[in-house]
């Protein structure tokens, strides 16, 4: 996954604040992981690497995912919406641990129909984030 030249780049509807959603998919069963955001520095350098960096909004910096809990992704694809303004990143996640919470995927939590009605937990914490995260 080494573009020549970043023209491709010229597709791709960055808001803004020079932000693009990114939503990150198991490559293998399509189970979608997470949703992060890139910057056009973000978006080359996982294009250039294989590996996913996104925009960290709260620290204002570039995240490249893994660099602290060591699940990093490995992007086997990269796929751009008919609007350009949302990026698909086909990836294997290392640890199979994608959520800072410890579990699998970051939407692991289902509307339960009811009066009232509530969230239910359908994942399992795979490992501690006081562990990951130290």
């Amino acid at each position: 996954m080494e573009p020549s030249s970043l023209d491709w780049m010229a597709d791709v509807a960055f808001d803004s604040d020079g932000l693009i959603p990114a939503i990150a998919q198991d490559a293998h069963d399509n189970r979608i992981l997470m949703v992060a955001w890139m910057n056009a520095q973000a978006l080359a350098e996982t294009a250039a690497t294989g590996r996913a960096v996104y925009w960290s909004r709260s620290r204002r910096k570039l995240w490249r995912k893994g660099e602290e809990s060591g699940h990093t992704q490995t992007v086997h694809e990269i796929r751009l919406d008919c609007d350009g303004d949302v990026v698909l990143l086909k990836v294997e996640q290392q640890g199979g641990i994608a959520c800072h919470t410890g579990r699998p995927s970051c939407f692991y939590r289902r509307l339960q129909a009811g009066e009232p009605a509530r969230w239910e937990i359908t994942d399992p914490v795979l490992k501690d984030p006081e562990l990951i995260y130290k």
